[in-house]
């Protein structure tokens, strides 16, 4: 394999890495929020993910499907932006703490950072210890699922690559 193919080979295994990236923040933020909304459901949390929708606005259509859709969309793109966070600050970490503490730290942003900008996510000194517990363990799984997945492919990344190299060079 000539130096330029072995460029052009790590060139689409780093987009098809980024690629995967943006579809693990996606499908996590998706996931965890559906989560959430079968808590909220369940009565485990007495607040529902759609505090990002109804914190913004009070049309009827967010208590209906069309509101937990646009829910589940709008979490899910937020979370392509912390994937890739995740990526730029923590891929090389290969323990599975580094998802459950970014879970962790993801949640006390929303809830004591971010939450000015959403009124209906209520105060933690208002939350029931059920409603703490659960969504802390959604945003720990969340974390787990992007850590270990960005993680994950970081390393068949750099296998690939390593391979790609010996190959080249033999």
């Amino acid at each position: 394999m000539s130096t330029n193919e072995t460029g052009n080979h790590q060139q689409e295994n780093k987009s098809l890495l980024l690629a995967n990236v943006f579809a693990i923040g996606i499908f996590g933020g998706i996931f965890a929020s559906l989560a959430g909304v079968a808590a909220h459901y369940f009565k485990f949390m007495e607040f529902s993910p759609k505090f990002i929708l109804t914190s913004w606005s009070d049309m009827s259509w967010i208590d209906r499907w069309q509101g937990t859709m646009m829910t589940l969309l709008v979490f899910g793109i937020l979370s392509i932006g912390v994937a890739f966070i995740y990526y730029g600050l923590f891929k090389k970490i290969k323990s599975i703490f580094a998802g459950l503490i970014y879970g962790v730290i993801c949640w006390a942003l929303l809830v004591f950072v971010f939450k000015p900008m959403f009124s209906d996510l209520p105060a933690v000194s208002k939350m029931t210890s059920n409603s703490i517990i659960t969504s802390v363990c959604i945003f720990i799984l969340y974390g787990l699922f992007v850590g270990y997945s960005i993680s994950y492919d970081h390393q068949e990344y750099l296998r690939q690559k390593e391979i790609a190299e010996n190959q080249s060079g033999s």
